[in-house]
């Protein structure tokens, strides 16, 4: 039996049920009523929340040469024989804002903000200067968290919202340091939930405002009216690099995920549910049988992991989790970030033509098996690269597909083989080695043979299988076999 109109409205009751309970819970939003209502200033609430705000300052020490060897035409004609002098050192700053969110000096800034930094600077909002220590940096969902030793004077700071509470309308000030022209408050509604723009990070799910943000504001607030953090500011769309009126803030309960790992030792380990899935567009929609695109088609399923014990299968579609709707894949993983380890939570399912629950017990991915991290070694084309065992576990780190097997390079030495010739590049699977079967980084004690007069050996790089011959000190090629 394939869903009808009529159950897919019972499905969007279920999945927006417990929202709409908590929001009967909350205060009521009104349009002001007269004309001294429109006229009520918010700074008192800026006064409250501003001084929480911290501009930020970094410094990279990079080399470079001379400007004569790093001119193109020169180059052109010369390529990069030519090394004289000593590359000479400079300082380079970015800068940008961040948020003060424990009274311990714990703040929370955009992990670009502070990448590849060797120096962190923390300026207060009254002018007070420290230095700052990187205690976790998330590439993943651009997120980074710092600390700074204050001495005992009290720090202002903001509170996390629940972000989930956030309606489309309501008001929002952004506060950060556009341009470094100094802290600066802008004005706004919320124009948008739960915005899943892909090439920001990872868990591409965010508050979109209105609000003007411009370079220099990454890493500050987006507060409401009541003075609490419902996100970070992170991106704009922009064709010129100026505000456009559309922002991007990562919301406040992801921002809670990251803090939590940062404070336990730093360890960022993701719950999981244990699929494989894709976004169901309207072609696919038309074909489950729904009337509208929405939800995430299960393809696969990882034997053991929580959502095969929930008895989640292949052909399932996830249609909302913990009463939240899920439209596609990025809102998936986002909602499961946002939990924790051992976090029961209700699965809203589309299987066999009915909505079903499905209760699954979040656990952290495993490491099965052992990474086995490895630095190959000896008188064979492969000295000087280090090789690895991919697990679930792993691969999250590697942010690669947790269903991956076999064998990762990781790194190549400089100046060896591998590196002068590619025989292996950073990120190729070994898959077979002179006809036997590679599956564990074990597998190479017994497969390179270092008296060996050719290497026949296939690779899966960049999506390709390649089957490549290594005759040492003499020849090399690889084709592509699919």
């Amino acid at each position: 039996m394939k869903p009808t109109v009529k159950s897919l409205s019972l499905l969007l009751a279920l999945a927006v049920g417990t929202s709409a309970a908590s929001a009967q819970s909350e205060p009521r939003r009104v349009v002001p009523q007269s004309a001294t209502q429109v006229k009520l200033s918010y700074a008192p609430l800026v006064a409250d929340s501003a001084p929480a705000v911290v501009n930020i300052y970094t410094r990279k020490v990079v080399k470079t040469r001379s400007a004569m060897f790093d001119d193109s035409l020169f180059k052109r004609f010369f390529g990069d024989q030519f090394s004289f002098g000593m590359p000479k050192e400079r300082v380079r700053g970015s800068l940008g804002s961040g948020v003060i969110v424990r009274p311990d000096g714990i703040i929370v800034t955009n992990n670009h903000v502070i990448e590849g930094a060797d120096e962190v600077t923390v300026v207060l909002s009254d002018r007070r200067e420290f230095d700052a220590k990187i205690i976790l940096a998330d590439p993943r969902t651009d997120l980074a968290i710092l600390q700074i030793e204050a001495g005992d004077e009290p720090l202002a700071l903001l509170y996390l919202a629940d972000s989930d509470s956030v309606q489309v309308g309501d008001i929002v000030l952004a506060i950060g340091n556009p341009f470094g022209i100094g802290q600066t408050v802008t004005g706004g509604i919320v124009s948008a939930n739960a915005r899943t723009q892909r090439g920001i990070s990872d868990f591409g799910f965010f508050i979109q405002t209105d609000a003007a943000v411009n370079p220099g504001n990454s890493g500050g607030a987006l507060i409401g009216i009541d003075g609490n953090l419902l996100g970070i500011n992170t991106a704009i769309y922009s064709r010129t690099g100026a505000s456009n009126g559309i922002g991007f803030a990562v919301p406040a309960n992801m921002v809670k995920s990251v803090l939590r790992a940062a404070l336990n030792e730093g360890q960022l380990v993701r719950p999981w549910l244990g699929i494989r899935g894709q976004s169901v567009t309207t072609d696919l929609a038309a074909g489950l049988g729904l009337d509208r695109a929405g939800g995430v088609l299960v393809d696969e399923v990882y034997a053991g992991g929580p959502a095969a014990a929930a008895g989640v299968n292949p052909g399932d579609v996830i249609m909302a989790v913990s009463g939240k709707e899920i439209i596609d894949e990025p809102g998936l993983n986002f909602r499961i970030a946002t939990l924790q380890e051992g976090d029961e939570v209700p699965l809203a399912v589309l299987a066999e033509g009915f909505i079903q629950e499905r209760r699954v017990a979040l656990s952290l991915p495993p490491e099965d098996p052992a990474r086995d991290l490895t630095k190959l070694d000896g008188r064979h084309p492969f000295q000087g690269v280090t090789v690895g065992n991919m697990s679930p576990r792993f691969n999250e780190e590697l942010q690669i597909s947790s269903f991956r097997k076999g064998v990762i390079v990781l790194e190549v030495e400089r100046r060896s083989p591998s590196a002068r010739y590619q025989f292996l590049i950073p990120g190729d699977v070994l898959l077979a080695m002179n006809g036997e079967t590679v599956s564990r980084v074990s597998d190479l004690d017994t497969v390179i043979d270092e008296t060996a007069e050719r290497f026949v050996y296939q690779i899966q790089r960049r999506g390709r299988i390649q089957e490549c011959t290594v005759v040492p000190n003499r020849s090399f090629r690889c084709n592509t076999i699919r």
